[in-house]
């Protein structure tokens, strides 16, 4: 014999892999019908599954519910209730069900590439800026090796002053020994 069953879910159960999860359990125990969807009723986050099939196969998917959850989810209460409209085949619901999360994918990976772009944008600014350091770091070399250049040169010409200036008092001194040697008597 055949039923349904409407199965609210209260809790943290949004964004938590919760639809998936059930409907895995669905398809290990053949159960044909099957839908779910997150509802937020009152602020309050809801998960609501339909399932139709067999009373035996529903009754272990009640119990598989009341008992096991995804690790982010937090139930706080499940209410089930008999259901007499029609619930969907759970190929519709996995159709449908996949392409809503290849949206999200796609949405995401638009968001993450938007973001990319902005980083990208940034390191570009950094590295123009970067580039503008290096220019000037550039220049400082340039002005440091010209100034060491002149400052070589000073120091060049001084020197040279200065051992020219040695060199004529040297042979002064010189001269003036070899005249206190003739004097002397010293040749």
């Amino acid at each position: 014999m055949k039923e349904a069953k409407k199965i609210t879910i209260k809790g943290k159960v949004h964004d938590v892999g919760y639809r998936l999860f059930l409907l895995t359990e669905a398809e290990s125990l053949l159960i044909d019908y099957f839908d779910a969807r997150n509802a937020l009723v009152n602020g309050e986050q809801q998960l609501i599954v339909l399932v139709r099939g067999p009373r035996d196969k529903i009754n272990s998917f009640v119990d598989f519910i009341r008992s096991n959850y995804p690790p982010e989810a937090s139930v706080h209460d499940v209410v089930v209730e008999e259901y007499t409209e029609e619930v969907r085949s759970i190929d519709s619901f996995r159709q449908s069900f996949m392409v809503s999360q290849l949206a999200k994918m796609v949405q995401i990976g638009l968001v993450m590439l938007n973001k990319q772009d902005q980083m990208l944008d940034k390191q570009d600014q950094m590295l123009k800026k970067q580039d503008q350091m290096l220019d000037k770091q550039d220049m400082m070399m340039n002005v440091l090796r010209e100034e060491s250049e002149k400052v070589r040169n000073v120091i060049k010409e001084r020197f040279e002053e200065d051992v020219k200036w040695l060199k004529s008092e040297i042979l002064e001194i010189k001269m003036t020994l070899n005249k206190i040697k003739e004097k002397v008597g010293i040749v």
